[in-house]
């Protein structure tokens, strides 16, 4: 026993001595979104946590001083609803294309996570991906082989026969019955114990959160249009299935309609929410479910609208969705409703995500202030991550950036990210 714990104590000893310590020195503090911020500040991290936050520019002995005394710190922004194994602008048939297997998905995840944290993310959550790609991406960031944000993954989202999910709309029928013959659309359902079912299965993958959509979508070619797909039963079993599995769940939903369906039957957060009416805020701030508005989605179609990438029954449903741009968000803001940041990048460009803080504003009639605690608290609420994330508070992960302004004043500053550390570790900027 005594040579086990003089064993012990070497370990702690050497443990200890090689602990890493950072001094972000800090012209302004954001320490939490909701409260005032500092003046100058010095967040201490040590082994990738806030050990404390001094006055002014301190650095304890041996520390790696990091001099952001001409920015604002604050707390690492988080994004809910983002698309990293994809990239904006590519045709409808690219997953399709022999060029696009699992293995070339995870390569391409694990560079948009880089340039999604260089943009300022320390968390996101991937909402639509395949399973092994995206919980591939998700782990080796995780453990530090890759640089990027803290990765929550779905997997492929749950969709109805011909829906927003389902990948062969469009096609010939002879291509379309013999990838349904292969049965690989796993999240393919019909009925509530078929649909219960498939969140297992990809439940098993290992993923975070199951997502599914509630209504029809924009960027597929269907002709089923933008209100409800699953039934009320159908998503009552996903969320029932989910929830008990331990997992939260997330609603793509455009019409009002189906909206309402994916409230009712239990979901954690309402994605896009493009046509919500005011029946459907009631019943969301009732329930306390959730709204993230992916403002930047709208900015996606607008680059791409008119350019030959969509076609002609997407390019209809995207105009009618770009006339009520940052509507839902504006009624939901106003009832009360609890907000995240989500931006639905990959139908833009990665690395914008940031600019959604703006539209939150100039669109959706929140004030700057109110739009940060989206970005950072709001997400962290929504992701169960409020004890890790989302403020700068002692004890909590080092999760945090530096920029060249005031966010609480101006959302642009947001966008002037100069420095980036996600659970303790250096984000390379270049």
């Amino acid at each position: 026993m005594r040579t086990f714990l003089i064993a012990a104590m070497a370990v702690l000893t050497a443990s200890a001595a090689h602990a890493e310590t950072f001094a972000i020195q800090a012209g302004h503090l954001i320490v939490d979104a909701a409260k005032p911020e500092r003046g100058a500040s010095t967040v201490i991290v040590t082994d990738g946590k806030i050990v404390r936050i001094d006055d002014g520019a301190t650095a304890p002995e041996g520390a790696t001083v990091v001099d952001m005394r001409d920015k604002t710190v604050l707390p690492g922004l988080i994004d809910v609803h983002v698309h990293l194994t994809g990239n904006a602008g590519e045709p409808w048939y690219q997953g399709l294309t022999p060029k696009y297997s699992e293995p070339y998905a995870a390569t391409v995840g694990l560079k948009n996570a880089l340039i999604t944290a260089r943009a300022g993310f320390t968390t996101v959550r991937d909402l639509g991906g395949g399973a092994q790609a995206s919980v591939a991406m998700r782990d080796a960031v995780k453990e530090g082989s890759f640089p990027g944000p803290r990765i929550l993954v779905s997997g492929p989202p749950l969709s109805i026969i011909g829906g927003h999910g389902d990948g062969t709309v469009g096609l010939n029928p002879d291509l379309r019955n013999a990838i349904d013959a292969t049965g690989e659309q796993i999240g393919v359902c019909t009925g509530a114990l078929e649909c219960a079912r498939a969140v297992r299965r990809i439940a098993a993958y290992g993923v975070d959160v199951i997502k599914f959509h509630a209504t029809g979508g924009v960027l597929d070619d269907g002709q089923i249009g933008l209100e409800q797909h699953f039934t009320d039963e159908e998503m009552k079993a996903i969320c029932d299935t989910a929830h008990q599995l331990g997992l939260k769940t997330a609603a793509h939903a455009h019409g009002p309609k189906g909206i309402a369906a994916a409230v009712r039957a239990g979901v954690d957060s309402i994605e896009h929410g493009t046509f919500v009416d005011d029946a459907g805020i009631a019943l969301m701030k009732a329930r306390g479910t959730y709204y993230s508005a992916t403002l930047m989605a709208f900015s996606g179609l607008q680059m791409y609208i008119g350019t030959g990438r969509y076609t002609a029954n997407t390019e209809a449903k995207g105009r009618a969705t770009l006339a009520v741009w940052g509507k839902g968000l504006n009624k939901a803001y106003k009832a009360g409703v609890p907000i995240a940041l989500g931006t639905d990048a990959g139908v833009f460009p990665h690395g914008r995500n940031n600019e959604e803080l703006g539209l939150m504003v100039s669109k959706g009639g929140m004030t700057p202030r109110d739009a940060l605690i989206a970005a950072t608290k709001g997400g962290a609420d929504l992701l169960g991550l409020s004890t890790e994330t989302g403020t700068l508070d002692v004890g909590k992960s080092a999760d945090l950036i530096a920029v060249t302004g005031d966010p609480l004043v101006d959302p642009a500053a947001v966008t002037k990210v100069g420095y980036v550390m996600v659970q303790g570790r250096v984000i390379p900027m270049r």
